[in-house]
């Protein structure tokens, strides 16, 4: 299949004009588009320009608004609660990151509730936006009912991935912890379903609740939890803080963020953001190189993220490879 090779700076701006033309507006797609540089610059496919035709199927069929304005409240000093509108978690985000970072430096520690919103995206990269700013970045984000839970068939919650980024002390972040309480995110299912192709042995049930390889059925039934019912646990905290808390649907009132049927999910994310001079900056950062140290010092070990590190290093200098049946999809979205 033909593939061509295009820079980062011209992803952003395809996303960005693909967007626009289905109805967003540009602070809209402007973080949309961004979002999906960061996603092809890391080798994260699944939430690159993969996803920008379902984006602007959805702007269409109004699952997402694509002219919302986000609504930014600071309601106790060390809070604040921005309401997506209906649009983009994106833009609703970039929205209240000035607040929200204002808030880390005055009091030490500070929270930010999105709600009325839709997926974020590569949640660590929200994370890692914290770390860069020398701050210790803790996300969670809920998305629609599609994980049972253990000894069930009946989706219950998303999902639901948290993220934790800490600081390098030198303008970057010393590590990356993304994972969903699911096996496997949903996404790399849907992928597979598209390509026909199956998934693997622990990460979904049918509808009926026996293992399947079948992508398409995996779909239809549930995703498995990370480590059985811990993992459930661990979806159920995110469901909390970025649902409960913030004011957004729970997973099981939420739309689907695949397919033009409902309207908008309205879903929610939550921030905790922390910077470490409140309290004991230095011990902090030793002890995050310690830390980081062992596990790097031992033959096969890697710290979390430094896959996508390695990616990006790479992506940067080569390209973003896009083969001509997606970018089909994408010009005709």
């Amino acid at each position: 299949m033909t593939a061509k090779t295009y820079a980062l700076d011209e992803v952003e701006a395809l996303a960005q004009r693909v967007l626009e033309g289905a109805g967003a507006s540009a602070q809209q797609a402007g973080a949309v588009a961004r979002a999906t540089r960061l996603a092809e610059r890391d080798g994260i496919r699944s939430h690159g320009l993969m996803y920008v035709p379902v984006y602007a199927e959805h702007l269409r069929c109004g699952k997402v608004l694509g002219q919302a304005a986000p609504q930014v409240a600071t309601p106790r000093p060390g809070a604040v609660h921005v309401d997506a509108a209906h649009g983009f978690a994106h833009a609703a985000i970039d929205a209240g990151w000035p607040a929200f970072e204002r808030a880390i430096r005055a009091q030490g520690i500070a929270a930010m509730a999105v709600f009325r919103s839709y997926n974020c995206g590569v949640l660590g990269h929200h994370a890692e936006r914290l770390a860069v700013a020398g701050l210790v970045g803790l996300c969670f984000t809920n998305a629609p009912a599609s994980m049972a839970p253990v000894g069930g068939a009946r989706p219950v919650i998303g999902t639901n991935p948290f993220a934790l980024a800490v600081p390098d002390g030198a303008g970057g972040a010393r590590l990356v912890i993304d994972q969903s309480a699911s096996a496997i995110a949903k996404s790399e299912i849907i992928l597979r379903a598209r390509e026909g192709q199956p998934i693997e042995p622990g990460w979904a049930i049918d509808a009926d609740g026996a293992p399947t390889l079948d992508a398409d059925a995996a779909l239809a039934g549930s995703m498995l939890p990370a480590g059985g019912q811990k993992g459930f646990g661990m979806g159920l905290m995110v469901e909390l803080f970025a649902a409960a808390l913030s004011g957004g649907n729970l997973g099981i009132d939420a739309s689907p963020f695949s397919g033009p049927k409902g309207g908008p999910p309205g879903t929610g994310q939550f921030f905790i953001g922390v910077d470490p001079g409140a309290f004991d900056a230095q011990h902090f950062a030793a002890s995050v190189e310690r830390l980081a140290g062992v596990i790097t010092d031992q033959a096969g070990a890697r710290l979390p993220g430094a896959r996508r590190a390695a990616n990006r290093a790479r992506i940067e200098a080569e390209g973003v490879r896009i083969d001509a049946a997606l970018m089909d999809r994408i010009i005709s979205a």
